[in-house]
C-alpha cells in the first residue's frame, strides 16, 4: 500500500519519515519548484524536538539553533516580565523552518524517499480501494494525506469546510542584519500604545527576525515600515545592514470541519490555522503528523482496524482547539487594545508571570510537553511519559516489565510484533509510539490483552 502526501513542509515530511520508518511506502508531492530557502516559522518547541528525534531527523538542529535563555516583555520602557527558559526542562531549537525541513528531507532520503517537486494537484477522487490525484498525470495511492498548508488544495478538492475569522490587524515580518545593542541570548517584546514590536536573534552574527503589528490592508513596503517602527516602539537605534526576507499577513483562526473524509486525511495548517504567537503552529502540525502516521501504519500493516484512524481526529482536534483558543487570547493580550486592557496587562497580569509556578505552567503549555490524551478514545491514560518520550525509541511501542520473561511480553508481541521494544523497569506500563502512556496498572496479561484488542480493533470503552 502507498500513502500519497501532498505538501513537503514540516508536517508532510514528518508524516513521510514516520511512515517509511514503519515500512510504509510513500510519495511526497509538492507544487513548488523546489525547497523554500526563507526562514518562515521560527523554532521547534521541546515537544516538536522529541517528535523529530523519534523519526531521527533532529540531528544537530539544537546545536545550530540559538540558545535562548529568556523571553522578556517591556512596557513603558521597563521590563515587566521575564520568562526564564534556561530554568525549564526540554530541548528546543530557535532556528528557521527551512533548516528544519532540510533535516527532514535528509532523513527522508536516508529512508529511501524523495520529494516530487513541481507536482501540483488539480483533482482528487476516491473509492473503496484508494485515492487518485491528478497532477499532470493520474497518481494512485491507498491513502491521501493533505499536509499542504492553510490554502490546502486537498482540503478544497475533498469538499471539507474551513470556517473561521480574521483575528486582528496584519503583522509585518523581516529577517534583517542589524547592528544594535540588544543582547542575543533572548527574545524581547515591546508593548506600547503604538503597538507591539518583537526581536528574535537568529543563527548568524547579526541576523534578527523583527516583527510588529500594522493597521490597514493596503500594500506597504514592509522593510520601510519596520525601519520606522523599531526606534519608535523600542527606543533603540539600529543600523540596517541587509535584509534576507520580508512578509506580512493577517492572522486567521480556522479549524477544518473534519480531519477525515474516507481515505483522505488532513494534518497541520491544512486542518487548523491560528495566531503565530508562542510558536505553536509548526509544532502542532508535527504532532499531528506523528499521531496520524503511527496509527495509519498499524492499519496498513494489518495490526489495527480502520477505526483506529478515527481516534486521530478525536485526539488531535481538541489539541488544535486548545491552541486556537490559547493563541487567540495571547494575541488579544499582547496587543492590549484599549487603555484599561493595557493597564491590566502591564501592571497586573504580566508581573504575575514572573512567579515560578506561573512560568512553569506557561512553559508546559507553549512547549506542548503537557499535551495529554487522558480520558480520550484510547483509554483513561494518555499523559506523556516524560522518561520515554525524551529519548529516541525508533517510534516503536515500549513495554516496561519487571523481568525479561514477564508474561505481559508475549501478549504485547502477539499484537505489536516488531513494533514492540521491551525494557525492564520497576513500573509495568505500555507506552505508545508517540511517547504517551497507553496502559498500566496491576499485573494482568488478560487486562493488557483486552486493552490491545479494544484499542486496536474494536475502539470502544476501555479500562
Amino acid at each position: 500500500m502507498t500513502v500519497l502526501i501532498v505538501g513537503a513542509g514540516p508536517t508532510g515530511l514528518t508524516a513521510a519519515c514516520a511512515l517509511l520508518q514503519r515500512g510504509v511506502p510513500v510519495r511526497v508531492l509538492d507544487a513548488a519548484d523546489g525547497p523554500a530557502t526563507t526562514s518562515r516559522a521560527l523554532g521547534v518547541q521541546p515537544r516538536g524536538a522529541e517528535v523529530l528525534n523519534r523519526v531521527r531527523a533532529l540531528g544537530d538542529l539544537p546545536e545550530r539553533g540559538m540558545d535562548i535563555r529568556y523571553v522578556k516583555a517591556i512596557a513603558g520602557g521597563k521590563p515587566v516580565m521575564t520568562l526564564r527558559l534556561d530554568r525549564m526542562r526540554g530541548q528546543g531549537a530557535l532556528i528557521g523552518q527551512s533548516e528544519i525541513e532540510k533535516s527532514l528531507r535528509d532523513r527522508l532520503s536516508e529512508l529511501g524517499g524523495k520529494v516530487e517537486w513541481g507536482t501540483a494537484v488539480t483533482d482528487v477522487s476516491q473509492d473503496a480501494d484508494g485515492v487518485t490525484v491528478r497532477a499532470g498525470e493520474d497518481i494512485h495511492g491507498d491513502w491521501l494525506l493533505g499536509c499542504d498548508g492553510a490554502h490546502s488544495t486537498v482540503r478544497k478538492l475533498a469538499g471539507i469546510d474551513f470556517p473561521g475569522v480574521p483575528l486582528a490587524e496584519r503583522f509585518l515580518f523581516a529577517d534583517v542584519h542589524l547592528d544594535w545593542s540588544l543582547p542575543r541570548d533572548g527574545v524581547t517584546t515591546w508593548l506600547g500604545t503604538a503597538g507591539m514590536f518583537a526581536a528574535f536573534p537568529l543563527p548568524g552574527n547579526d541576523l534578527w527576525r523583527i516583527q510588529g503589528d500594522f493597521p490597514g490592508t493596503e500594500p506597504v513596503d514592509v522593510l520601510t515600515e519596520l525601519r520606522t517602527m523599531l526606534p519608535a516602539r523600542t527606543g533603540l537605534r539600529a543600523e540596517f545592514k541587509a535584509c534576507d526576507w520580508t512578509s506580512s499577513f493577517t492572522i486567521h483562526r480556522r479549524l477544518a470541519g473534519t480531519y477525515r473524509k474516507g481515505r483522505i486525511l488532513l494534518a497541520g495548517d491544512a486542518a487548523h490555522v491560528h495566531s503565530p504567537f508562542s510558536g505553536q503552529g509548526m509544532n502542532t502540525g508535527i504532532g499531528d503528523a506523528e499521531n496520524l502516521a503511527w496509527k495509519l501504519a498499524m492499519v496498513i500493516n494489518g495490526r489495527a482496524g480502520d477505526g483506529l484512524l478515527d481516534t486521530y481526529e478525536q485526539e488531535r482536534r481538541p489539541i488544535a482547539q486548545e491552541v486556537l483558543s490559547g493563541t487567540t487570547a495571547l494575541t488579544s493580550f499582547v496587543l492590549g487594545l484599549g487603555f484599561w486592557r493595557r493597564l491590566l496587562r502591564d501592571a497586573v497580569l504580566l508581573p504575575l508571570f514572573n512567579l515560578p509556578l506561573a512560568q512553569r505552567k506557561l512553559f508546559e503549555r507553549t512547549s506542548q510537553l503537557a499535551t495529554s490524551y487522558r480520558r480520550g478514545p484510547l483509554g483513561p491514560y494518555g499523559d506523556r511519559d516524560p522518561e520515554i518520550a525524551a529519548r529516541w525509541t525508533d517510534g516503536r511501542w515500549v513495554l516496561v516489565v519487571p523481568t525479561e520473561n514477564d508474561p505481559h511480553v508475549a501478549v504485547a508481541q502477539q499484537h505489536l510484533g516488531e513494533d514492540l521494544l521491551v525494557e525492564t523497569g520497576p513500573e509495568l506500563k505500555l507506552v505508545r509510539p508517540d511517547g504517551h502512556l497507553a496502559w498500566h496498572g496491576r499485573p494482568s496479561p488478560a487486562r493488557l490483552r483486552t486493552w490491545l484488542e479494544t484499542a486496536l480493533i474494536k475502539i470502544g470503552p476501555m479500562s
